[in-house]
């Protein structure tokens, strides 16, 4: 009974936490964005109650990742240490000690959710009920993000301190949907995780109503994505697909049966996904485009195609808009209206052009502000801006990565390649500088420079000791359905590495949650799965 009640509390934590959006109860630290939420309240009393059950011995908590985890931990304990007696990264004052000990705090309870679900999953069908979760909280993000989209339903961001203190915001035209989550990079990174999942599992499920269901609840997610419009996770979420489709493939007798298999259902796959960009991806087709336009002859080809496609094939530009005819959706007037296509919301909008002295990625000519001193008096003046290489010819989004945030964690690395710089210290220009938020925009790069090569090792090494141990567990066994579980957990593994690579998806609290409970779900079924094996061998 009271493992089964940790298993509901575990499902619900699954739904909840991407569902609720994010809207604080307090400050943890004055002038930061990160807040207390909710989500962080019910996360502590669900692990409160977890320890109740190990301490009496209800539950056990071993499992293969124990090491790596507890050692990133204590790793990334020292480079706080390291940061304020040795390299000095971090100032002896208690606000910039709380501030990198609140990170630590924070992937303590991701890790958290991890040993919750692992411990509450006690036989295999128990795994049926996190992933009704899971299916139940795309379906409800989904039915959000339209109304986001077409009726103004609420938008509570935290794309800067101000909005993230819960105000009510509403979509423009060309904004991106974001859903219940604070970005719509975050919400794409989450579908990285769930679709593959969806998607692998409904082309090998027996019963014709589940597979249509995961089918019809894998294309609503996949609008949900390419509504958002970002090109790292949309791309990332195509390569996991086809990951998983390799490995079903590598798991059938004979190598032309594999190939057969896997150009078979790769061309099924790759012809739903252009049918949906076609269709509904009118944003994100304008954003692949601009990297295309950095290479002329390039784009030039693609122009040529796209005229080709046009001429065969005619899409309805948006055609589930046409929902909205059924009643006339006004705006809140309670609400402020919110534009998340950039940072500063500056990028261009689909159906504008931007002129060549700027970046491609950007329409509206802001000036930059300089103070000048007159005397003892300060005026700030107006002056153009000016562009980097790279900002003129990658775009300003990138440009940012190239230019400021990777040479930045590159930096903090250097400082103590052992142990890094310290989290939160990436960002800062000077010592003493208080940072209102932190981004790197690769994972990779944020959890080297700040927690060193000893950090990313442990961090990044129980990720993939979880991918060794289910890949070799489906290798190794006749369970069909252990198969398709491990392989499908595997592929959106991946893909969540890949969105990595451009986006901190381990750092943001929605994705992270998500990963690592289904993580000690899957690890979970797996070890059970076993047991069961061994006892009808007997």
């Amino acid at each position: 009974m009271l493992q089964n009640l940790l298993l509901l509390i575990a499902s619900f934590l699954l739904a909840f936490i991407p569902l609720y959006p994010k809207i604080p109860l307090f400050d943890i630290l004055p002038g930061y964005i990160v807040r207390v939420r909710l989500e962080d309240i019910l996360v502590l009393f669900a692990f409160l109650y977890y320890l109740i059950l190990l301490f009496r011995k209800k539950i056990s908590f071993k499992n293969q990742l124990n090491p790596w985890i507890f050692a990133y931990l204590g790793f990334a304990s020292l480079s706080i240490i390291a940061a304020v007696f040795f390299t000095k990264t971090i100032p002896v004052e208690l606000i910039h000690v709380g501030k990198s000990v609140l990170h630590l705090f924070r992937y303590t309870e991701y890790f958290s959710l991890f040993f919750i679900m692992f411990s509450s999953i006690k036989k295999p069908k128990d795994l049926k009920i996190v992933f009704y979760s899971l299916i139940f909280t795309v379906l409800a993000i989904s039915i959000y993000g339209y109304g986001q989209r077409y009726w103004y339903w609420p938008v509570f961001s935290t794309m800067n301190r101000e909005f993230s203190k819960g105000m009510v915001l509403y979509l423009t035209e060309h904004a991106r949907v974001q859903s219940t989550f604070g970005g719509h990079y975050d919400l794409a990174a989450y579908l990285v995780i769930v679709l593959p999942i969806l998607y692998l599992l409904a082309i090998n499920c027996v019963n014709k109503w589940q597979r249509f269901g995961l089918y019809l609840v894998h294309f609503i997610g996949l609008w949900l994505l390419v509504m958002s419009a970002s090109r790292t996770s949309f791309i990332a979420y195509i390569g996991a697909v086809l990951f998983g489709l390799l490995l079903f493939a590598l798991t059938k007798q004979g190598f032309l049966q594999k190939l057969v298999y896997f150009l078979k259902k790769s061309f099924t796959y790759l012809l739903l996904v252009s049918v949906m960009m076609y269709s509904f991806g009118t944003d994100m087709r304008e954003r692949f485009e601009q990297i295309l336009r950095a290479y002329p002859s390039t784009f030039k080809v693609y122009e040529d195609s796209k005229k080709f496609v046009n001429k065969q094939i005619e899409f309805v530009s948006d055609p589930i808009a046409k929902i909205k005819e059924m009643g006339e959706a006004k705006k809140p007037s309670n609400g402020i209206a919110f534009d998340n296509t950039a940072a500063e919301n500056l990028f261009t909008p689909t159906d504008e052009q931007p002129t060549s002295n700027r970046p491609i990625d950007v329409y509206v000519d802001i000036p930059d502000q300089v103070a000048v001193a007159t005397g003892s008096t300060i005026t700030y003046v107006d002056q153009p801006r000016t562009w980097s290489d790279n900002a003129m010819k990658y775009g300003l989004s990138f440009a940012i990565r190239l230019d400021e945030l990777w040479p930045n964690a590159i930096k903090g690395f250097m400082k103590n390649p052992l142990l890094g710089s310290g989290f939160a210290t990436l960002n800062k220009k000077e010592l003493y500088q208080f940072t209102e938020a932190e981004s790197t925009d690769n994972n990779f790069l944020r959890t080297l420079g700040e927690t060193g090569l000893l950090g990313f090792i442990s961090f990044y090494g129980t990720i993939v000791t979880l991918l060794v141990v289910l890949y070799r567990n489906q290798k190794n066994t006749n369970q069909k359905e252990l198969k398709i579980i491990n392989i499908a957990f595997i592929a959106a593994s991946i893909g969540l590495l890949l969105n990595a690579t451009y986006i901190d998806v381990f750092a943001s609290s929605k994705v992270a949650f998500t990963y690592w409970a289904l993580a000690g779900a899957v690890l979970a079924y797996n070890n059970h799965a076993k047991k069961i094996k061994i006892k009808k061998s007997f």
